[in-house]
Parts: structure tokens; C-alpha cells; sequence
């Protein structure tokens, strides 16, 4: 008995955006997003394979996020110490610690 795994191209895009809508514009979790598809007339195993896809979706959209945080969250808190550090009489606390938080809040998030 040979298992495959169907292709994404033939579900109907229709269970992808009704899955979507489920999971993020309702916050439904990924069990129930499997069961409205399932009642929709989609198998089980075509039904796992849509809500997992879109976890995977979501997973990478928030680890991208995370990262750009922590890049323009660095790049403040250079910029903001640099400046300070280069004696033209003024401190650059806020970019410095609003480079600070923005990078830790994207490491947070990454790592979660």
C-alpha cells in the first residue's frame, strides 16, 4: 500500500482560503479548521494536508517578521549608539533603546 501525498494543485483553492479564513480571521485552531474542511467534503488526509500547509504558511510569515525586527532593531541601536558615541553633544537614548526592544521582541519572537 503505497501513501502519497496529494498536490497542492489539486485541492480546490476554494478549502485553502476557507481554511485561511478559519485559522487567521477567526483564530480557530488548526483541529477545527481540519473539521469544517472535512464537513466541506474534503478526505481527512486531503484536510490535514491543507491546514498543515498553512501552518507552515503562518510559521514562516512570523519567523520572517521576527527577523526583520531584529535587523532594523540592530540598526537602531547602532545607529543611536554610534551618534552617541561620536561626541556631537547629544544622546540618542531613544534609538537606542527602541533599538534595543525592537531586536529582543524579534529574538523573542523567533525563538517562540
Amino acid at each position: 500500500m503505497e501513501t502519497t501525498n496529494p498536490n497542492s494543485l489539486e485541492i480546490s483553492s476554494q478549502f485553502y482560503n476557507h481554511a485561511a479564513d478559519l485559522m487567521l480571521n477567526q483564530e480557530k485552531s488548526a483541529h477545527e479548521a481540519k473539521s469544517s474542511l472535512i464537513s466541506q467534503g474534503l478526505s481527512p488526509e486531503n484536510a490535514a494536508f491543507v491546514v498543515e500547509n498553512i501552518e507552515e504558511q503562518i510559521q514562516e510569515s512570523k519567523n520572517e517578521r521576527a527577523r526583520k525586527d531584529m535587523i532594523y532593531g540592530a540598526l537602531w541601536f547602532a545607529g543611536g549608539t554610534i551618534l552617541t558615541l561620536s561626541n556631537i553633544g547629544f544622546i540618542f537614548w531613544g534609538a537606542i533603546l527602541f533599538g534595543g526592544i525592537q531586536f529582543f521582541r524579534g529574538l523573542m519572537n523567533l525563538n517562540s
